[in-house]
Order: C-alpha cells, then sequence, then structure tokens
C-alpha cells in the first residue's frame, strides 16, 4: 500500500505540472515543449488528472483551450506548489552561495543593453569580479519566454501591457522624441502635427517591437495614415538611415547624442514617455546575484522579491 501511495503522488505531481503549464500558455503542444513530453503524454496527464479528480479542467476553442471555473480554482491551488518544486533548487544553490560568486543571467533588448545597462553593468562586475554574467540580446516577448522557462534571472527593459504571471517595476523614464535628417522640412515649421508627421515616410524596427506598436497605436487613434518605408533592426541602424534621408524615426531619447547627424523635435504631447524597468516572473526565487543587480539599478527597491503588480 506504501508503494502505491509513492507512485501516486510521483504521478500528482507530474500531472500537475503539466496542467499548470497547459494553464499558462493555453496549449498542450507549448506545455509538451517546456516539459519535454510529446503532446499525447501531456494530454493523458490532464486526462488522469480529470478523471481523479472527476471534473473538467479546460473547454475547447478551437486550437486554443481555456480553463473552466474548476480548473481556474485547480491552476491558484497548484501553481505556488508546481513554482515552489521547481525553484527548489536554484533556492536552495542561492542559500549555499555567496554574493561573490555564481551566476546571473539578464533578458534586455539592443538599445537596453547599448543605453541604460552600461554604466550598472561596469560597476556590478567590477564589484563582483567572481560572477559569471550573461546578458542575453532578445526581443521583449523572447525575454518573458526565457523569464517563463527559468533561463534567466530577470529581464530589463519596457512593457506595454500587463501579464498575470509578469511583474513590472519602471525603474527609468525618457521622452519619446521624433528624429530626421538636418534641414529636414519638418524641422522648418514652428508647429509639427501629428498629421504633418504622419505625411513622411517612416523607419521603423520590426513590427513585433514596442516602438512600432507605439507609433501603429498613437496614429490609430487619431485615425490618421502613415508610411513605414523601411524596417530596420537596432535604433543605431535606424538612426543612420534617418541621417541620410530615406525616412524618419521615433526613438526613446535615451538613444540621441550630440554626436549623432540628426535633428530632434519633441513629439511629447502626441507619443508617450518610455519607461524601462525590472521584469519579474511571479513565484520566481531571486539569487543574491540578481537581488544586487537590482537594488544597484534602483536602491529604493529594498526587497525585489516582492515588487508590486503593475496595474
Amino acid at each position: 500500500m506504501a508503494k502505491k501511495q509513492t507512485r501516486y503522488k510521483q504521478n500528482r505531481l507530474q500531472q500537475l505540472r503539466g496542467f499548470c503549464y497547459t494553464a499558462q500558455t493555453g496549449s498542450i503542444s507549448k506545455a509538451a515543449e517546456r516539459l519535454f513530453l510529446s503532446q499525447p503524454s501531456v494530454s493523458l496527464q490532464i486526462q488522469a488528472l480529470e478523471r481523479e479528480l472527476n471534473t473538467q479542467l479546460f473547454e475547447r476553442h478551437g486550437p486554443r483551450i481555456t480553463l473552466t471555473h474548476d480548473g481556474e480554482s485547480l491552476f491558484e491551488l497548484a501553481l505556488p506548489l508546481v513554482e515552489g518544486v521547481d525553484s527548489l533548487d536554484e533556492a536552495f544553490a542561492a542559500r549555499r552561495d555567496t554574493i561573490e560568486r555564481g551566476r546571473l543571467d539578464m533578458a534586455a533588448g539592443e538599445s537596453t543593453i547599448l543605453y541604460i545597462l552600461p554604466e550598472f553593468v561596469d560597476q556590478f562586475v567590477h564589484a563582483h569580479p567572481g560572477i559569471d554574467l550573461r546578458l542575453h540580446n532578445v526581443t521583449g516577448q523572447e525575454g518573458l519566454e526565457l523569464l517563463r522557462r527559468g533561463e534567466v534571472d530577470f529581464a530589463i527593459g519596457p512593457m506595454l501591457e500587463p501579464y498575470e504571471d509578469i511583474i513590472y517595476h519602471p525603474v527609468f523614464s525618457y521622452d519619446t522624441v521624433l528624429i530626421t535628417a538636418p534641414g529636414h522640412p519638418l524641422t522648418k515649421k514652428k508647429r509639427v502635427t501629428l498629421k504633418d508627421i504622419g505625411s513622411h515616410p517612416f523607419i521603423l524596427p520590426p513590427r513585433q517591437l514596442t516602438t512600432y506598436r507605439i507609433v501603429d497605436r498613437v496614429f490609430a487613434n487619431h485615425n490618421l495614415p502613415y508610411e513605414v518605408k523601411l524596417e530596420a533592426g537596432g535604433y543605431e541602424v535606424i538612426k543612420r538611415y534617418v541621417s541620410m534621408g530615406l525616412g524618419i524615426s521615433v526613438v526613446s531619447s535615451v538613444c540621441v547624442s550630440d554626436d549623432d547627424r540628426l535633428a530632434v523635435i519633441q513629439v511629447d504631447k502626441f507619443f508617450p514617455k518610455r519607461t524601462y524597468g525590472v521584469v519579474l516572473r511571479q513565484g520566481k526565487f531571486l539569487t543574491p546575484q540578481a537581488k544586487r543587480f537590482i537594488e544597484l539599478m534602483d536602491p529604493s527597491i529594498e526587497h525585489p522579491e516582492n515588487l508590486p503588480e503593475r496595474h
């Protein structure tokens, strides 16, 4: 009887892990990828859990599935248990390690790595030479996936939409400015309107990135057309082509310097400020190394593991 009970408990944890990952991703196939299992294996785990609990946990809507009322109740109970077990190794390692050694993985976009992080990375590396610091240069969505899979300690960057499983704490705020080549027709206007801006072709980052989405949202809210002539990755690339007169762009003011051959026009009445901050996964255990780097960026954060949710 004891052997059967032990097997039951082991299977239950695996079932709950498959259930929680499916609930988080809305997809059995994506949950299977995270668990390194086949899709039928995860389906069988969920079916076994439904039989044992005598309830239906998911409803299907085409290719996507959603939680039932009972599924939502179980998810609230099971997620802290699964995350607690999954983070046991790193929690134990963090207690055993000291701040002077270990590893720190951060995810950030190119602009964050180029313009915001250098001074903090420099301070951290010189203060803690024994720590292996790894910067993952990824898009915002890729950073969230790395965070959810536990492959990075935290991410740094902007965030437009809130997520139930993600905590965002803004740290830096910058104006969004319009950049053009010197002598561009827009530089000769005393008052630049959004319609004026939309009459010139844009050079923007790929459409899945934050800047493109902000521009699209602003023009859509004002029911005005605009044209994207060129999509290019990275603000340095965009600034180069703008300086050549191939188009205009809007960028965060942190990436513009006096050395750039550009004209800068203030457009804060049209485009919102950009915030960059710390991005954490709910329930993620922070190592001493991660806490130290976050505190270095913002000393007012006394307990980084308890950052408030973004509303």
